[in-house]
């Protein structure tokens, strides 16, 4: 179990809609997948300081903490184990900023499921034509998973139900 003390920096590695949900008070908000392009001039501030990597149970905070190892940050990285579902069980406090619907990948698995699910349905029923639109949702699923960019969650972000009011 990791402990913090108040004069640590707290870095959340989650994703926007995560951190809008809930968070640690005075955390500083890099998501994971902006982490490269940000995390080096706000860690970079932070020299010899012992900085505390935390997401919602562990696994990108590890992430986090590779990249981090390899850009020769002079801060001081390291995980906090179980996230920020251990650090509720310790009964440390969160603030909830807003609330949010589910999170976008969620968004996203159910969006493509429905759209695979009507596709192979439609092509069943009405032309067959339309398997092409899952294999469309699955090449979408194969370009997300391997250059990191999901063109449907982006888009899913920008619908009004996941837009801060």
């Amino acid at each position: 179990m990791t402990t913090i003390n108040p004069q640590e920096t707290i870095i959340d590695v989650r994703e926007d809609d995560e951190f809008r949900a809930e968070h640690v008070l005075g955390s500083i908000h890099i998501p994971l997948s902006e982490f490269p392009a940000k995390a080096p001039a706000i860690l970079g501030r932070l020299p010899k300081q012992e900085v505390i990597i935390m997401c919602r149970s562990g696994k990108r905070s590890q992430m986090a903490l590779d990249q981090i190892s390899t850009q020769n940050l002079a801060c001081r990285p390291i995980v906090f184990s179980g996230g920020i579902i251990e650090w509720k069980k310790q009964g440390r406090p969160t603030q909830a900023v807003a609330k949010s619907p589910f999170p976008i990948m969620r968004q996203v698995q159910i969006t493509a499921g429905l759209l695979v699910l009507i596709s192979v349905l439609l092509s069943q029923l009405l032309a067959p034509g339309f398997v092409w639109v899952a294999g469309f949702v699955g090449a979408g699923l194969i370009f997300a998973g391997v250059s990191g960019f999901c063109g449907m969650a982006e888009m899913l972000r920008h619908m009004p139900w996941n837009v801060s009011k």
